[in-house]
């Protein structure tokens, strides 16, 4: 099976939307995170709402179909054993060396935490509970802050491969064959039926928390897009399918996404109240979420179908970029929330700070991973890397969506 070049640019495009998505949320209104500079910028939380509603199912998705493209080739236990070290032995190290930063910086910022890195970093290791409201997670002890990611896609790995040898018993294959073939229309309902169940019934019920055990809405969420990835990454139908399609998938993803900031903004600014009286508040609710629904599977199905048209071929860069989004992704929160802690006093204001936290963390993440990272055997691992096989880096993980032999 030849390399899925446009698989590797989604996901290199999807981290790099992570990075600037995270240095929104310094300064966007309303929205909390774990540092926030006085320089706010109102406007920003507008394209921020955009991207927000799919970026996230969006990795999910291509984490599940680089999980279905190496499936045939690689026993479910073997399998599982290879993306428990890729995935938790990175969490862990990130939870000791990387992530107390933030959680210092944003201590200090709220005023809970008076003392150096040095001895907060010693009180955290210790991994006893810290006053609540210390920092965001220190009723636990520890925190993974943005490394959520990693427990929810190993959960969600382990689940597919658990399943496999039943569903196998069942004809699981002839299933997943109909349904990457005549029963496609299936493929394309039920997600966003599931996901429009999601929005009604879970969401108001279960706040996102990113905390694994008690975060329902966005599991219903992410499982179902890294499902969805899993099932239909060898299919060429598919494929073809969605290439065909994608110009129309685009107009309606930039239909539904302009119509759902209207209708947020609607709900924000309408100075006069009868106007919002056209309709019962339940059903501008559903309209909402019909419109939301809608826009999230269309944005990720055209995301596909035009990365397959227009990126499914080598380009300059693209295999060191692929091997540099995991550590990047591990060390880019820490480095903008350190970044914004030592610039804010500065009052430099909303258009250089911003900029200067941006080109610090991009700089950081390069230089990090170029240097000590990427060049050295027994840090390669912590940042989910593999060993250097003959001299050369072997390029598979859970983060790759082809294994290379």
């Amino acid at each position: 099976m030849p390399r899925r070049h446009d698989i590797d640019a989604l996901r290199v495009i999807a981290f790099g939307l992570l990075i600037l998505y995270h240095v929104g949320m310094v300064y966007v209104v309303d929205w909390g995170f774990h540092i926030k500079s006085p320089s706010l910028l109102p406007w920003v939380e507008w394209p921020m709402v955009l991207v927000n509603r799919w970026r996230m199912s969006l990795l999910f998705l291509i984490s599940g179909l680089a999980l279905g493209l190496v499936l045939a080739r690689q026993a479910p236990g073997r399998l599982a054993a290879k993306r428990s070290w890729r995935l938790l032995l990175p969490l862990a190290f990130g939870i000791v060396a990387i992530v107390p930063v933030q959680a210092w910086c944003e201590a200090r910022m709220l005023g809970t935490y008076d003392a150096g890195f040095g001895t907060f970093l010693l009180r955290y290791l210790q991994f006893r509970p810290w006053p609540a409201g210390t920092f965001a997670g220190a009723e636990y002890g520890l925190t993974w802050n943005h490394l959520w990611y990693l427990p929810y896609l190993w959960a969600y790995t382990m689940l597919v491969l658990a399943a496999l040898p039943l569903l196998r018993r069942l004809g699981g294959a002839r299933l997943r064959d109909w349904l990457t073939a005549r029963g496609r229309w299936l493929l394309w309902l039920l997600p966003p039926a599931w996901y429009l169940f999601a929005l009604v019934v879970l969401d108001p019920r279960f706040p996102s928390t990113h905390a694994l055990v008690d975060d329902w809405f966005n599991h219903a969420r992410y499982l179902v897009a890294f499902v969805f990835g899993v099932l239909v990454a060898g299919s060429e139908p598919v494929w073809e399918a969605l290439r065909a399609r994608r110009r129309t998938l685009l107009a309606i993803a930039l239909a539904t996404g302009g119509l759902y900031l209207a209708l947020r903004a609607l709900g924000r600014w309408t100075p006069d109240a009868d106007a919002l009286a056209l309709m019962p508040a339940e059903g501008w609710r559903a309209l909402v979420r019909v419109v939301q629904t809608v826009y999230w599977w269309t944005a990720l199905l055209s995301l596909l179908a035009w990365g397959f048209h227009a990126l499914n071929r080598p380009w300059p860069g693209l295999a060191y970029a692929s091997e540099a989004v995991y550590p990047w992704y591990i060390l880019h929160q820490s480095l903008i929330v350190l970044a914004a802690y030592w610039l804010i006093p500065f009052g430099l204001g909303p258009l250089w700070e911003p900029l200067l936290v941006l080109a610090i963390t991009v700089a950081g993440c390069a230089l990090l991973y170029e240097l000590p990272i990427r060049r050295t055997p027994w840090l390669r691992p912590l940042f989910g890397l593999p060993a250097r096989v003959g001299g050369r880096v072997q390029m598979t993980g859970p983060m790759t969506p082809q294994a290379s032999a």
